[in-house]
């Protein structure tokens, strides 16, 4: 018997252990959670499998365009206006405030 085999008293060892940690109460309802949780990864993964192959099976006509270069940076700051100084409080003003003051 090799290092890393488990033999039927070790799985015996191992479930006397468990029983003792959590409980014979607790087993049935831990178990049934497992259960439900490997059903929902399992289904999940089969849904993965089928849309990868529902995407294959599409032909790549609608390929996405691809977006428009943004703006240079040198249009972004001519289109701000020039801070003329306004300040209340020594909080400058914006361009709404200072139209509005006006």
């Amino acid at each position: 018997m090799g290092l890393g085999e488990l033999s039927p008293w070790h799985l015996l060892i191992l479930a006397a252990v468990v029983l003792v940690l959590f409980g014979a109460k607790r087993l049935p309802d831990s178990a049934r959670s497992l259960g439900k949780a490997m059903r929902i990864f399992k289904t999940e993964t089969a849904g993965l499998r089928e849309g990868d192959k529902k995407d294959e099976d599409q032909p790549a006509a609608a390929t996405p365009q691809p977006l428009p270069a943004p703006a240079p940076p040198q249009a972004a700051a001519a289109a701000r206006p020039v801070d003329d100084g306004t300040t209340v409080n020594g909080v400058p003003l914006s361009d709404v405030q200072r139209t509005q003051s006006s």
